[in-house]
């Protein structure tokens, strides 16, 4: 779903104007900060939240999408 609440107890963020070109933006806070991205020819992605914290009410269903995708997927 787009967009959810999420769980987050850290300060750290990557900053936009770092990212290599490889990478992809994919998720964002309300105050701008990256929570998400992908690499754009690689099966690799990162996220910068909680998706089994309790204040992620989505989180069951991001983490059931997110092993379906991992089942799904060719060995490398």
């Amino acid at each position: 779903p787009s967009p959810f609440q999420a769980g987050r107890y850290h300060s750290l963020a990557v900053a936009r104007d770092s990212m290599p070109a490889e990478l992809e933006l994919t998720a964002w806070s309300a105050d701008g900060l990256v929570m998400g991205m992908r690499h754009r020819e690689h099966p690799v992605e990162g996220i910068q939240f909680h998706p089994e914290s309790i204040l992620t009410e989505v989180g069951p269903r991001l983490l059931g999408s997110w092993l379906n995708g991992v089942r799904a997927a060719k060995p490398l």
